[in-house]
């Protein structure tokens, strides 16, 4: 950093982490936001204060993460939420993820990659093929109309974000760390970075990204949320907007059309079914007292009746974790594992039994998950207990599997994103998604609009005749997946929670549910613990999608016993641990009639829980 540059840190890079510290878990009846970001969380504060409901923050917080965290997340990407409505108990999915274009086939993009007949191929991230349409600008607006209060307008709503963008707000540590590092990529991607960047004579191209502390202002971005609270989504998929978008990427080479976007214009964000696996293991309740958050007295354990786990279904990956979670509880009441006291938190034999119940999960989802609308997604089946009893069968107590599971077939029967959790005073609570895919999406900057094109069809396969392949009109394999809890015995709200990062993201929900339920960890806690990370296609060195990440501050000798048992373990450490996921998580009680939340968020991210 030159040493003109002012900022709050010195010319030395600081440490991740590099002192001990602790937070304690945040508590409020008036509702809570837990976002990484503390200035996109004030956005939906003050909405909230306006007597917005959970739905409205939601939308001002994404807008707001767009602004702050634009490495991860914005309006060029895509967005999935579940909303839980007090009044009802009714959970509602909906699915905000864009598709292909119309003259995108499997054929065409081969052909235009130069892949050869009988190679398998991929779609390159930095392609302008594996830009699809943005779905977030529509998601936004459905979620307002759908489980919106009513009371606020979306230039309400967006008013926070646009002020930010336009007076200039400044940078936190994480996210400038981000940015920085995916300023190279963005000079090379679109002629238009300067929208996204610094400026500074002693860069390259004369711009970089923020260092912490600073400003940094955005007009453009706050142009185009003024379009969209003004227009609506009329003013993102027609006119000028769309016209910017579509000569960036045909530009480039690309096949999207103003057609294209004005279809999902006229489909809208679908509303979908959310599925859902009730889970019962690890019992405590014979040998602890009921507890929730780690105290005494704050309402009913839910050892006695179970959570039930509610995902967004396919083309998300949400159905990993009920697949995994339900292999894990087949494990525990066949007798292959345990049930894991307190001590036994990450050890060796309760790694493996996750880790391996993981990717038995995976095998299914690398060949079941793809846009439902193309191909049928057995989604019952793969989460029915006899389906998942009989894949349990693979796995193998003491050593560590050989090979990459291939599916099985239920048929006969018949890696960067922001997660954010939002609750308010009337018991409502919304798990809330949006991504742009890898850092900057794209890096297609659309002219004048101060955010990034996504990079999502890099999802597709590009094999003929599998379920996920590259087809005209679909959506492809999604990784953003936002994740509710409620009690099984009553349906009320248990938890909001989710943990972004690519493929991380259903490890990270298992880990941190059995971190609660399996280990009474209070929400802060279950997410400051070390996690683990099976296959990451983002880690250098990792081609064969066996390796097991570890993160430091797991035990020596566990790593070691894991070695010792066939996996290829590495372990993360510094600024590195970002490979496993920012989670956010409120948990929810009631007491004398009085909704309580309990907050935490993650050490691996910038931001926090907030009271209401």
């Amino acid at each position: 950093m030159p040493l003109n540059v002012k900022s709050i840190y010195l010319a030395t890079e600081p440490q991740f982490q590099h002192f001990p510290s602790r937070r304690s878990v945040v508590h409020s009846t008036e509702g809570m936001i837990a976002c990484s970001q503390p200035l996109a969380a004030r956005c939906g504060l003050k909405i909230l204060d306006m007597g917005g409901n959970a739905a409205d923050a939601a939308v001002a917080v994404a807008a707001g993460l767009n602004v702050t965290e634009p490495t991860s997340t914005g309006i060029g990407g895509d967005m999935f939420c579940l909303f839980f409505d007090a009044k009802t108990k009714k959970i509602s999915a909906m699915n905000g993820s864009g598709r292909s274009g119309a003259k995108c086939s499997l054929e065409a993009v081969r052909k235009d990659l130069g892949i050869k007949d009988g190679d398998a191929g991929e779609i390159p991230l930095d392609s302008v093929h594996a830009v699809t349409i943005p779905g977030a600008a529509a998601g936004w607006v459905d979620t307002v109309e759908r489980f919106g209060s009513g009371k606020l307008s979306m230039e309400q709503i967006l008013t926070p974000a646009i002020e930010l963008a336009e007076r200039g707000y400044p940078i936190s540590e994480v996210s400038s760390r981000m940015w920085t590092a995916g300023a190279k990529a963005l000079q090379k991607a679109s002629p238009n970075y300067a929208e996204l960047l610094k400026a500074d004579p002693s860069a390259p191209n004369g711009y970089r990204g923020p260092y912490p502390g600073e400003l940094i202002k955005n007009p453009n971005l706050a142009r185009t949320f003024r379009t969209l609270a003004k227009e609506g989504k009329k003013g993102f998929y027609t006119g000028p907007m769309a016209e910017s978008i579509i000569k960036a990427t045909q530009d480039r080479g690309g096949f999207l059309t103003l057609d294209d976007l004005k279809a999902h214009l006229e489909a809208g964000t679908e509303p979908v079914e959310p599925i859902s696996y009730v889970f019962k293991g690890q019992d405590y309740s014979k040998n602890h007292a009921d507890f929730v958050d780690g105290a005494s007295g704050q309402g009913t354990s839910e050892d006695k009746h179970g959570v039930e786990i509610w995902e967004h279904p396919p083309n998300g990956q949400g159905i990993v974790a009920l697949m995994a979670l339900g292999i894990f509880e087949a494990l525990e009441e066949s007798g292959k594992i345990p049930t894991f006291k307190p001590e036994d938190h990450n050890s060796a034999e309760y790694l493996h039994a996750v880790i391996e119940s993981l990717r038995i999960a995976f095998g299914d989802a690398a060949w079941f998950i793809s846009d439902p609308s193309h191909s049928r997604v057995p989604s019952a089946e793969l989460v029915s207990k006899a389906y998942l009893a009989e894949r349990a069968k693979l796995y193998n107590p003491l050593k560590a599997s050989d090979k990459i599971h291939d599916h099985g077939s239920p048929a006969h029967n018949p890696s960067d994103t922001v997660y954010f959790a939002v609750t308010d005073r009337h018991g409502n609570g919304i798990s809330f998604i949006n991504s742009t895919f890898h850092s900057f999406g794209s890096g297609i900057i659309p002219k004048n609009s101060g955010f990034t094109l996504q990079n999502r069809g890099g999802g597709f396969r590009l094999t003929p005749n599998h379920p996920n392949s590259l087809a005209p009109s679909k959506r492809p394999y999604h990784t953003i997946i936002p994740a509710l809890l409620t009690n099984a015995h009553d349906g009320t709200l248990h938890s909001v929670y989710g943990v972004m990062g690519g493929f991380m993201q259903p490890q990270g929900h298992v880990q941190v549910l059995l971190n609660m339920l399996a280990f009474k960890h209070n929400p802060q806690q279950a997410l400051d613990a070390p996690r683990f990370l099976i296959g990451a296609e983002e880690m250098p060195g990792d081609g064969n999608g066996r390796t097991v990440f570890l993160e430091e501050g797991i035990k020596e000798e566990v790593v070691e016993k894991m070695r010792a048992m066939g996996h290829e373990v590495k372990v993360v450490k510094g600024y590195d641990r970002a490979l496993f996921g920012r989670g956010q998580l409120i948990r929810c009680h009631v007491e004398d009639g009085t909704v309580v939340y309990s907050g935490g968020s993650d050490p691996r991210g910038d931001g926090a829980a907030y009271p209401g």
